[in-house]
């Protein structure tokens, strides 16, 4: 059985916590983490601490906290024996100190709160510093997902470069067509089955196939039109950027 320690309590620590603590190959040893009452969500099942220095044994401890604490928190740690993991896609696994048994394991997916659906096809992106490590990794992560990789930290920074364009752009470009409902009294709700279509198209076709609307196909007018009704400055430039970049893309094809 795998002892793991997480260190951490936000988003991704529950996310691995509810996951792994109901695999019988996994022992959740402890939850490290500096609020108390966030610590309160895993108290009901394995002990927790609020001591960084004071760890017990465990043959992975799983660093689940923001990019920018990642390295300074590591190296605050006392780890004698086990593997010390972090779950960031940013930052390198060199982050971690050299002198410990280190690697990476990181979801490729939006954790926001609440366990997402079918979570055995979640990517893992697992990384370690030897490869008896990357085999315990390997393992660990089998228990999280079906679908387990093996990428080195420069691939990672660029999938979770791409990974902001794919996930966290485009629902900020969700934000702002519910903006434009709202500001002028049309329901939102009239745009999910089109959201929908749009995202169940790119799992049979390429992004470049799938792409439709007036840039895509020239149409100059409808694009001045838009840009007309749109009042704010930012919402101009946003719609003329990617216009423009769309049209780039296409441009042997108008």
């Amino acid at each position: 059985m795998l002892k793991v320690i997480l260190i951490g309590t936000g988003n991704i620590s529950k996310f691995l916590f509810d996951v792994l603590n109901a695999h019988p190959s996994v022992n959740l040893v402890q939850v490290v983490g500096r609020n108390k009452q966030a610590l309160e969500y895993f108290a009901k099942f394995t002990p927790v601490s609020r001591n960084f220095e004071k760890l017990m044994e465990a043959d992975i401890y799983i660093l689940a906290i923001n990019d920018s604490a990642i390295s300074e928190v590591a190296h605050q740690l006392d780890i004698n024996k086990g593997m010390l993991v972090h779950t960031a896609g940013s930052v390198s696994m060199e982050a971690l100190p050299a002198k410990l048994r280190r690697g990476v394991l990181y979801p490729l997916q939006s954790l926001s709160g609440s366990i997402p659906e079918k979570i055995r096809e979640i990517p893992l992106c697992v990384e370690a510093s030897s490869e008896e490590d990357y085999q315990l990794l390997e393992k660990l992560a089998y228990c999280i997902s079906n679908r387990v990789e093996h990428i080195n930290s420069e691939e990672r920074r660029q999938l979770h470069l791409a990974a902001v364009f794919a996930n966290n752009f485009s629902n900020h470009m969700f934000c702002l067509a519910s903006e434009i409902c709202k500001d002028h009294g049309v329901p939102f709700d009239l745009l999910r089955p089109l959201i929908r279509e749009s995202c169940n198209k790119i799992m049979q076709l390429t992004p470049h196939e799938a792409q439709t609307g007036p840039a895509r196909r020239g149409d100059q007018e409808t694009i001045d039109e838009h840009l007309e009704m749109l009042k704010e400055s930012r919402l101009q430039k946003i719609y003329s950027t990617l216009s423009e970049s769309i049209q780039t893309t296409y441009g042997k094809e108008l």
